[in-house]
């Protein structure tokens, strides 16, 4: 009888685990929703002016803003590349937005995770 409480113990713990799990990748994606809305494509003479080859793959980058700074991104592989200070630029933006808030708890969440998982 006690090991049958402790096997239902246990699986609510685990259901417990598996429905904060759900939450917060919905909040996770909710999150990546904003942040690829702030993400525009440059269009025009300015895309033109950069045509650029990605140092991973060799493919095309394209053009992108993103809260006022010009990032790169590539056509093949997908990935995204900045200048210099460009990544502590949008940090520092990020940080004065309501944004900001939710991009410091998604860090501190995902901080508090790679020690350990909770209980």
């Amino acid at each position: 009888m006690e090991n049958e409480r402790d096997r239902f113990g246990e699986k609510m713990k685990l259901l417990e685990r598996a429905r904060e799990d759900i939450y917060f990748a919905a909040k996770d994606r909710e999150l990546i929703e904003k942040l690829k809305a702030l993400l525009k494509k440059v269009e025009g003479e300015q895309a033109r002016d950069r045509d650029l080859a990605c140092p991973k793959c060799a493919g095309k980058l394209e053009s992108y803003t993103f809260m006022g700074f010009f990032l790169d991104r590539c056509q093949a592989c997908g990935g995204m590349w900045l200048d210099k200070g460009e990544l502590e630029g949008i940090l520092r933006e990020a940080s004065r937005s309501r944004l900001g808030a939710a991009i410091e708890r998604f860090l501190a969440r995902h901080q508090g995770m790679s020690g350990g998982r909770r209980n």
